[in-house]
């Protein structure tokens, strides 16, 4: 017998993709780093007007603190494929938004690969 508590149910996803993007800001000189001093508030604000722009509600778009990859960024992850990117020009943002989430073809030369 099977507790009601075990069985397996379907989760709706609420998005086709979800964009977390680190919007954490440290002043210029901290040793860390910090996506924000590395210039990600722009691009953020262009990927946001992207998305809202859309009106599909397929991608959904939440601005995340710090994701531990600090001196790396501009960093923003997308899910549920768990790609992450680094963007640093307006047009690595277009690129992002038309070929990955609008088009499920991942960016290669824009990926991040992170280790621990």
């Amino acid at each position: 017998m099977s507790d009601a508590s075990e069985e397996e149910f379907e989760v709706p996803q609420l998005y086709k993709r979800h964009v977390f993007a680190c919007f954490t800001q440290r002043p210029p000189t901290h040793p860390r780093g910090s996506c924000g001093a590395n210039g990600a508030q722009p691009l953020w604000d262009r990927l946001g007007k992207l998305v809202e722009a859309d009106g599909s509600g397929e991608i959904g778009f939440t601005a995340a603190g710090c994701m531990g990859f600090c001196s790396a960024g501009p960093l923003m992850v997308v899910y549920p494929e768990g790609i992450w990117y680094r963007p640093t020009t307006p047009e690595d943002v277009d690129e992002i938004y038309s070929s990955h989430l609008k088009g499920g073809k991942r960016v290669d030369r824009l990926v991040m690969i992170l280790t621990r």
